[in-house]
Order: C-alpha cells, then sequence, then structure tokens
C-alpha cells in the first residue's frame, strides 16, 4: 500500500492522525496498483484544487475499471475526475446535489457499488463499506488488476 499526497510530504488528518506520504500524486500509475481507496474529510477538497494529477489518476483506474473506493468527502474528486455520468453512488449527504449534478443518481445509503465504484457516506458506514469492498476486491479478476 502507497499513500501519494501533492507534494510527497506528510499530512494530518481532521481528527489529529499523521500520516507519511510514500510519494507525490504524480508519480503514481494505475498500472501499479490493484485498486484505489480516496479518503474523506478534508483532503478531496483540497486535492481537487491542488493536485489535477489526482482526477488523472482516478480517471485511469475508472478506465481500467479497477476497483475505486470513496468515503464521504471522496466524491468531489470523483465529480472533478468526472467518472459519475450515469452511475449511482453515495457520498456524505451535503453532496447530495453535487454528485446528481454530476450525472449519478444519489443513494442515500451506508454503501453503494456501481461497477468498479464502491462509495460510502461517513464513518458510521465503515463496517458495511469495509465489508463489501473486500467483496469487490475478492471478485475482481485478476487481468483487471495486472
Amino acid at each position: 500500500m502507497d499513500v501519494a499526497t501533492p507534494d510527497g510530504g506528510s499530512f494530518e488528518s481532521k481528527h489529529g492522525q499523521a500520516f507519511e506520504a510514500d510519494m507525490q500524486i504524480e508519480d503514481a500509475a494505475a498500472g501499479n496498483y490493484d485498486f484505489l481507496v480516496i479518503p474523506g474529510g478534508r483532503a478531496p477538497e483540497s486535492l481537487r484544487t491542488e493536485a489535477p494529477e489526482a482526477k488523472e489518476l482516478i480517471t485511469a483506474f475508472d478506465d481500467a475499471s479497477k476497483p475505486i473506493a470513496s468515503v464521504c468527502h471522496g466524491a468531489q474528486l470523483l465529480i472533478s475526475a468526472d467518472v459519475l455520468e450515469g452511475r449511482n453512488a453515495t457520498a456524505y449527504w451535503p453532496l447530495d446535489i453535487d454528485v446528481e449534478n454530476a450525472g449519478a443518481t444519489f443513494k442515500d445509503q451506508e454503501v453503494v457499488i456501481d461497477d468498479n465504484l464502491v462509495t460510502s457516506r461517513y464513518p458510521d458506514d465503515m463496517p458495511a463499506f469495509m465489508r463489501e469492498f473486500i467483496r469487490v476486491l475478492e471478485e475482481t479478476p485478476v487481468e483487471a488488476t495486472a
């Protein structure tokens, strides 16, 4: 597992947990990974404005039909990457209009699966989100993750 940030530097979650990055986002390539996890919280909002390469990475994962997990505000990056058109998704509830404006059908459910995309609303949904994302990973054909 690698953690990528715009500058390759460390960052702190909104709850004060520190993380060290392994690389810059621009150095991450979808072909080197089996899946992508987009965090919630404040990160997606800053990534969509400060790291256009994050949107390109999401598009590459989606084009390759590799699993993408998005939690809470992670939908902001999915919207910016333009991968929601015609899909079902969920996110933190105030983003429902944004998700719909991006062409998706917003579902107020703890987890929504649409092909390779697994979305969830907020931390209370994590047990269902993790269960379903693991199931998607187990069902993903090996050739789709190579």
